[in-house]
This record gives C-alpha cells, sequence and structure tokens, in this order.
C-alpha cells in the first residue's frame, strides 16, 4: 500500500510557528509533524511515500534527506509556481500511485496536521468490504464543516455552520459528520477526476458522488483523533502524549 501526505498547505493558522518553517516541520514533543505521519504510515507496513510541498519546500527536502527518508522510498511533488489544494495536489502525484503498483491496489491519503490512532488497517477492509472509490475517516464531533452521508454511509452533501446543507444527491435526513484527514482511494478514482488546477478533492467527491459512485464513511469515533493546524492543539497533543491519551510516536 502506497501514501500520500498533504503538506503542502502554508500553515497560516499555525503562525507564528510557520513563519520560518513548513507545517510539516512544527514539532510536538520534539517530533515533528511530518515524521510523526511518516512513522504511523510505517508501523501498518506503508513503506512507499509521496509527499506535495510548497511553503518552504527545500527544508522540507533537506530535511528528507538529512534522515535518510526515514528508511522510506520517498518522493516529493512540488507545487511551487502554485499551491494546488488537495485534489490539483492529488492529480498532479497521481503518477505515483500508478507505477509498479497493482491496478486495484488502493492508497492512503492522509493531512500532515492531524494526528489520530484510526486503525488503517480496519479502514483498509471496510474499503474493500464495501466496494468503495474512497473511504473517508469521520466522527461525529462538532466542526465549522461538515459532510452529510446517507443511512447507506455514502457521500450525499455537505453544510457549513449557519448555511443550509448543499446536496449532491437525494436524501432523507442526511447525518453530518466532521471529516478528519484521512481517506483511502481506489486508484479507479484518479482518471475520474476531471476538476482542472486548484480545488478540493472533496468538490470531486461530490460530484461523484452525485454521479452514483460510492464515496463512503468510515466510522472513527472510538478512536483519537486531533487537528494539529493551531499552536494550542499542538499544546493539547504534547499533553495528551504525557497523560498517556496517546501511544508515543
Amino acid at each position: 500500500m502506497k501514501a500520500m501526505i498533504l503538506a503542502a498547505g502554508l500553515g497560516t493558522r499555525l503562525r507564528p510557528l510557520t513563519d520560518d518553517r513548513p507545517k510539516a516541520l512544527v514539532e510536538v514533543a520534539g517530533r515533528t509533524l511530518l515524521e510523526i505521519t511518516l512513522r504511523r504510515l510505517a508501523s501498518f507496513d506503508i513503506r512507499e511515500v509521496i509527499i506535495n510541498v510548497h511553503h518552504f519546500a527545500d527544508m522540507v527536502i533537506d530535511y528528507l534527506k538529512k534522515n535518510d527518508n526515514f528508511g522510506m522510498h520517498i518522493e516529493v511533488s512540488r507545487e511551487d509556481d502554485l499551491l494546488l489544494d488537495t485534489g490539483g495536489g492529488l492529480k498532479k502525484a497521481a503518477c505515483f500511485f500508478q507505477k509498479h503498483s497493482r491496478s486495484d491496489e488502493p492508497f492512503l491519503l492522509h493531512n500532515v496536521d492531524v494526528i489520530s490512532t484510526i486503525d488503517f488497517h480496519r479502514m483498509l477492509d471496510f474499503h474493500h468490504d464495501n466496494q468503495a472509490l474512497s473511504t473517508l475517516a469521520v466522527q461525529q464531533r462538532n466542526t465549522s464543516r461538515y459532510l452529510l452521508f446517507d443511512e447507506h454511509h455514502q457521500l450525499c452533501g455537505r453544510q457549513s455552520s449557519g448555511m443550509p446543507p448543499e446536496l449532491a444527491r437525494p436524501a432523507d435526513n442526511p447525518t453530518p459528520l466532521a471529516f478528519s484527514g484521512v481517506h483511502v482511494i481506489s486508484p479507479r478514482l484518479l482518471p475520474l477526476i476531471s476538476e482542472e488546477g486548484v480545488f478540493s478533492i472533496i468538490a470531486t467527491y461530490l460530484r461523484l458522488a452525485s454521479e452514483g459512485h460510492r464515496i463512503l464513511a468510515f466510522p472513527a469515533d472510538q478512536y483519537y483523533w486531533r487537528d494539529l493546524g493551531k499552536p494550542e492543539n499542538i499544546a493539547q497533543t504534547a499533553a495528551d502524549l504525557h497523560q498517556g491519551l496517546l501511544p508515543p510516536f
């Protein structure tokens, strides 16, 4: 199984920590967000990874070289001129998942600024068992932006706080769930990405859901999860680690 780490963002919510470094190199308890994510992937026997970079890109590349890629095969997708967002970034890196891979082998897409104890093996089994095009780890928690799922766990829309639901396909009483920044994706999705330039992968998912494709929710409420996009969240994660609420990095 291969993986992509989304690490190209500007990290504006993490300022001033990202004034002189990319968010991937911000530290929690002495470990960078990138190292934490890579070690999590390696613990599930994922050894081939591509990382997209933009903000302080050379710092990430030098860091990987200094650490001998943490013993993994790592490629870098540079977005030097234009930050492509999650969908555009994945589309640019698509060839990584198409070379030297089984045509049906799913891959993992993971934000660098989230930490969790989500079991990727269980998520992969769920993806296979339900013949999904993409499987999204979701939780029942408060957020400003929800994804909406029907009674069959299929994506049917999204909703922002204070706004009416935006439905991609009909659904009675859809369930709002918070996306956790972790996806298992079938390579069948890659040629279906018709969007160009800068775009969110969520926009692609909504379009594909409207066309009848299976974009499914994987319930992840039993797992620890935290967004590391703000300095206070970095501090809270360090405290959680000290209290034993998540395993050592």
